[in-house]
């Protein structure tokens, strides 16, 4: 039965309060308050929180703006991780102040090679309409 817990899609709570830390995370971002070396003006997106479904552990998707110095933003984010942890206990209502840590958020990745992908010249042409056989019966 673990095994279907784990395949199984985050829940609708879930969802709602992984936007919520989301939301709170980036306005704690936003008035830089943090004080780490490696955070010392960056700025971080927070593409996405993902929730455990006790609600007690969150992985927050991060990205530096231009991808810069990728590894130390993460190392600083784990650094501050209780600062960040307690300033969102005081954000966003729970029982329980969830376990916070950070992953970088490869999505953009993603979307850049697919986007590389689809402007190749023979998929472009795939995709044109008006080249080829479109399906007329003549």
């Amino acid at each position: 039965m673990r095994k279907q817990e784990k395949n199984r899609p985050p829940s609708q709570r879930q969802l709602r309060v992984g936007e919520e830390l989301r939301h709170a995370l980036a306005r704690i971002f936003e008035r830089g308050t943090l004080r780490d070396p490696a955070l010392i003006g960056v700025v971080v997106t927070v593409t996405e929180i993902r929730v455990s479904p006790d609600l007690k552990n969150t992985t927050a998707f991060v990205m530096p703006l231009g991808g810069a110095h990728v590894a130390q933003v993460l190392e600083g984010l784990a650094r501050s991780a209780g600062y960040l942890r307690r300033e969102l206990a005081k954000a966003v209502p729970l029982r329980f102040a969830p376990n916070l840590s950070f992953a970088l958020d490869t999505s953009f990745d993603h979307a850049s090679r697919i986007d590389a992908l689809l402007r190749r010249p023979e998929v472009e042409r795939d995709l044109d309409p008006e080249s080829g056989d479109a399906g007329g019966d003549g």
